[in-house]
């Protein structure tokens, strides 16, 4: 593998986990973020359910984008995804049943999930199999990781528990509701959204730096 093909695995890997991640960046799936992050447990769950889903479906529409007629490549996503979706639930009902109820109804909505049709679109039927295995890889875990730390935050302060486990007894019930998964999802938005730009800034003054210096001893 060459330098060129590693640093384009990398930028996908990159793009799907911070700049362009799909819950704080692009603000995607946010029906399940809001409706799940009240319990770490669900949120973990839907993550990962969506990073499984997500990374197959690339898999499957990459494999499949030379043979797919453009005028129904979106109903083809759909009946790919809803393919996979389906066996999700019936595995999740059937090995780990307490997460399946615990998610409900946003199992199925996982279908027209924005994210799933979206890299579907957006990459998998433009790229590689293997680039796009990479792309949902690395969006699923930027989608599981965004939701869980949320998911993780909500249940301690709104419920005074961790996965379940109860930790303390002060509690900010507000947080427990959709209300408050919203004023969470807000906030960690504004705090990801400010690290990023710091990155950027620190990132453009260091090269700028570099540039300056190259100048220098070209001049000497």
């Amino acid at each position: 593998m060459n330098k060129q093909t590693l640093s384009r695995y990398k930028k996908i890997t990159l793009d799907g986990l911070i700049f362009q991640n799909p819950t704080f960046m692009l603000v995607l799936g946010t029906c399940p973020t809001l409706g799940l992050i009240s319990s770490a447990m669900s949120a973990a769950g839907m993550g990962l359910t969506v990073l499984v889903v997500l990374t197959l479906s690339n898999i499957l529409i990459s494999a499949l984008r030379k043979v797919i007629p453009n005028a129904v490549r979106i109903p083809c996503y759909i009946v790919i995804i809803a393919t996979l979706v389906t066996f999700a639930r019936m595995l999740l009902e059937k090995f780990l049943p307490d997460l399946y109820d615990s998610l409900g109804g946003f199992l199925a909505l996982i279908v027209v999930n924005c994210i799933i049709l979206g890299r579907a679109e957006a990459f998998a039927n433009k790229n590689t199999v293997p680039q796009a295995a990479v792309d949902g890889i690395a969006n699923g875990l930027g989608f599981t990781v965004a939701l869980t730390l949320m998911g993780i935050i909500c249940e301690f302060l709104g419920k005074g528990s961790l996965f379940g486990l109860q930790i303390m007894e002060f509690k900010i019930g507000m947080l427990a509701k959709p209300a408050g998964a919203f004023l969470v999802y807000g906030i960690c938005i504004a705090v990801f959204v400010y690290v990023i730009d710091c990155f950027e800034r620190a990132r453009r003054v260091k090269a700028n730096k570099l540039a300056r210096e190259n100048l220098l001893k070209e001049g000497a």
